[in-house]
């Protein structure tokens, strides 16, 4: 197990220019540890957050007898154990390979994938994209090649009520009437036609997998080491019709739409609350869960689906168990303040944050627009869309959407913007 890993230097771009990344991807996993303040960190990705019953009080009981006893959900929906001790790597490792959330430890860190998360529950969308998360999955864990995908790749698989076809997808499916699909990569999309299957889950695999694929060539020939399609050169641009076609895809170009994700504006995060008659959505407050809010979570459930909005739609218990949820400090009313405040991990756990942003952001106003608190510049975890953004100078003194603010005045600052609609 790596304990620590180097930074990852990049060579600054010209502008225009895509960067040179001198270094392989450096995105902590769960059998790449990564040294933090707080201790050691694991990542462990979860295709469209799914948990069973199972894995979710293993990760309950890893968080409390490994770390920090609490597991925090990424904007990915993905999860993360911090405080973990040293020389825990190996116990953990096979913790998770018990519970089956290491189908390939050579891939462990490439399944990043983020799908709709009410998908099948609630009637609204075009397929059950949840069904497309798992075709892709395993694609992605048969393929040898695939491994050598970035940390940081992202595939998005949207059922075609928008709420992820914005998150910033490397390669983006939307699920659209009639069993077609969009594909989005690059600067290109596609129409696939319907009828491989009654939800398209194989076709959806094999197209995303071909892009992907398309895009390791690309960045081997282009020698700049790029993570993700939009660092390749001008020069070093896939053909995705072709790697479609000579994967056996029927792909039709869409001229002239408009440059994604314009052509599918995000929708707002779902509030808490009920999805469907058989499934709530809750939210973790700052995007954090303690091993008894998971054990909560899991109690008479089906299945848990982390969310990107740093959630979890619990299938199974229905609009009943809200208040038992609600009694273990989850949110459920989308009345609750907490409802879109998210944060970093800020000071004491990361060495590069200012300030606590945690603690101010813990006493954040409510209001109807999110809102992120960054210990520095880098802004780690924050969401995609519409926000307001406070970005720590130091320990008394922070930038409100770009205007400096003393502490001593942020809460009424951020209760004003949360109030006033911006660009995102």
């Amino acid at each position: 197990m790596l304990a620590a890993m180097p930074p990852t230097p990049t060579t600054p771009p010209e502008p225009g220019e895509a960067p040179i990344r001198d270094r392989g991807d450096a995105c902590p996993g769960a059998l790449r540890l990564h040294a933090a303040a707080d201790g050691l960190l694991a990542r462990l990705r979860l295709p469209a957050g799914r948990l069973t019953r199972r894995q979710l009080l293993l990760l309950a009981d890893a968080a409390q007898d490994l770390g920090d006893g609490s597991v925090s959900v990424t904007s990915r929906g993905n999860a993360e154990l911090r405080g973990l001790h040293d020389g825990c790597g190996a116990r953990l490792a096979a913790l998770l390979a018990d519970g089956g959330l290491l189908p390939s430890p050579t891939h462990e860190r490439v399944r990043n994938v983020v799908a709709s998360p009410a998908a099948g529950l609630d009637g609204l969308g075009h397929a059950d994209v949840q069904l497309w998360a798992r075709a892709l999955d395993a694609a992605l864990c048969a393929e040898p090649r695939a491994a050598a995908l970035s940390g940081r790749f992202l595939f998005v698989l949207d059922d075609g009520r928008g709420d992820v076809a914005g998150l910033g997808g490397d390669v983006t499916l939307i699920a659209a009437p009639g069993g077609e699909t969009l594909l989005t990569v690059g600067s290109a999309t596609f129409r696939l036609p319907g009828g491989t299957s009654a939800e398209g889950a194989p076709a959806a695999a094999s197209a995303a997998l071909a892009c992907a694929l398309a895009f390791l060539d690309a960045a081997e020939a282009a020698g700049t080491g790029a993570w993700r399609p939009r660092e390749l050169p001008p020069g070093n641009l896939p053909d995705w019709g072709g790697a479609l076609t000579r994967a056996g895809i029927t792909a039709e170009p869409v001229p002239l739409l408009p440059s994604f994700p314009a052509a599918f504006p995000a929708t707002p995060p779902p509030p808490p609350g009920p999805v469907g008659e058989r499934a709530v959505h809750v939210l973790a407050p700052l995007g954090r869960l303690t091993a008894g809010q998971l054990r909560a979570l899991g109690e008479g459930a089906d299945e848990v689906r982390l969310t990107p909005w740093r959630g979890a739609v619990v299938v199974g218990p229905g609009a009943g168990r809200l208040p038992a949820l609600a009694a273990h400090g989850l949110v459920t009313d989308p009345a609750d303040p907490r409802t879109g405040v998210t944060a970093c991990t800020g000071t004491p756990g990361c060495a590069k944050s200012l300030a606590d942003v945690r603690a101010d952001a813990a006493l954040a106003p409510g209001g109807p627009l999110p809102v992120h608190y960054s210990g520095c510049e880098r802004r780690c975890g924050h969401p995609h869309g519409a926000r307001a953004e406070v970005t720590a100078l130091g320990p008394d003194t922070y930038l409100l959407d770009g205007v400096p603010v003393p502490r001593t005045a942020l809460a009424e600052a951020v209760a004003a913007a949360r109030t006033t609609p911006m660009e995102s």
